[in-house]
């Protein structure tokens, strides 16, 4: 028998069902470190070469060397600093003193 295709109602109850404590404090703590890390790479990268990073750095007037450079440091930096603060979060939840265990909440 053909495994049947989920529908993107049951894949739009997949996402919603993520929307507990521990993935809203996911999603904040990635939002925050990859706003915080792309204001810093920014100014480290404006003081580095002293002109603004690339907009858009697939237009050809970037040279390549610069846009190979920023978008290699952005994705770098930026999921880097989100692995870290989505790992400190949930770390910080697991070790909350007002949270009982997970082996007492399944009974």
């Amino acid at each position: 028998m053909a495994e049947k295709r989920r529908g993107i109602g049951w894949l739009l109850m997949d996402g919603l069902a993520d929307l507990t404590e521990n993935g809203i404090t996911r999603g904040l703590a990635a939002l925050a470190a990859t706003f915080v890390a792309r204001r810093l790479i920014t100014i480290l990268w404006t003081k580095a070469t002293g002109k603004e990073p690339p907009s858009n750095p697939e237009d050809p007037q970037v040279s390549l060397p610069e846009a190979l450079s920023w978008a290699t440091l952005t994705a770098v930096t930026l999921q880097t600093a989100r692995l870290l603060a989505v790992r400190a979060a949930v770390s910080r939840m697991r070790s909350s003193p007002d949270r009982e265990p997970a082996d007492a909440a399944n009974g």
